[in-house]
């Protein structure tokens, strides 16, 4: 048996644009520039958007009927619509039990429809807290690893203070050297023979006779 590829869940990148944005390319100034933002409207999954809308739509410019009030709390709100869409699933199962083929199937599954897009309606409306709280909590995780780092750069700083103190205290005290210096005998030129230097005539008779041995020699 051959070995199993290995397939991704996910779509090749596409070649031809990311090799433009090379290492090389990016320090020379030579990768392409970002695309300008669209000021106009386009389309997006079957559905139009415009540049200066609001990313979450009001649901009376998608032309759909509002179930809550203008000034409403998303908590609350979500609740009741979560009990309207229990109690009108017990009511389709009923009506799907007794008599299936009538209206009041079609109006049912209607009516939990618009329920379910006023929930999604609303979930979306918290989607800007939520990144909102997702930095907070980054930047939050990222102030206390700095913290933590510091304290622990701290510690190790006092820690090396302390062995250098301990160190300079049991060194041992500088004792004082004695200098050793050789007698200097100061001779005088007067009285010294024709052609006998200072030293010369001032020379021990230990050193002429260990001269003349070595004359000898």
């Amino acid at each position: 048996m051959g070995e199993a590829t290995q397939v991704s869940s996910l779509p090749l990148p596409p070649m031809q644009y990311v090799g433009l944005y090379t290492d090389e390319n990016v320090l020379r100034g030579r990768a392409p520039s970002p695309p300008r933002p669209l000021h106009e409207g386009y389309s997006m999954f079957g559905a139009p958007f415009h540049g200066d809308e609001p990313v979450i739509r009001p649901l009376e410019s998608q032309g759909i009927r509002r179930l809550y009030p203008q000034n409403y709390e998303h908590k609350k709100e979500l609740k009741k619509l979560n009990h309207s869409l229990l109690v009108n699933f017990l009511d389709m199962v009923d009506i799907l039990i007794r008599c299936p083929d009538t209206s009041k199937r079609l109006e049912k599954k209607e009516d939990m429809s618009l329920l379910f897009i006023h929930m999604h309606h609303l979930i979306n409306e918290y989607r800007p807290h939520q990144a909102r709280e997702t930095l907070r909590v980054l930047l939050d995780m990222q102030r206390r690893q700095r913290l933590d780092t510091a304290h622990r750069f701290h510690k190790h700083l006092d820690k090396v203070r302390e062995i250098l103190q301990n160190t300079v205290t049991v060194l041992p005290e500088p004792e004082p050297t004695t200098t050793w210096q050789l007698p200097v005998q100061v001779t005088s030129a007067v009285g010294t023979p024709q052609g006998q230097s200072p030293v010369q005539g001032h020379c021990l008779s230990q050193d002429r006779i260990m001269c003349g041995i070595v004359d000898a020699l």
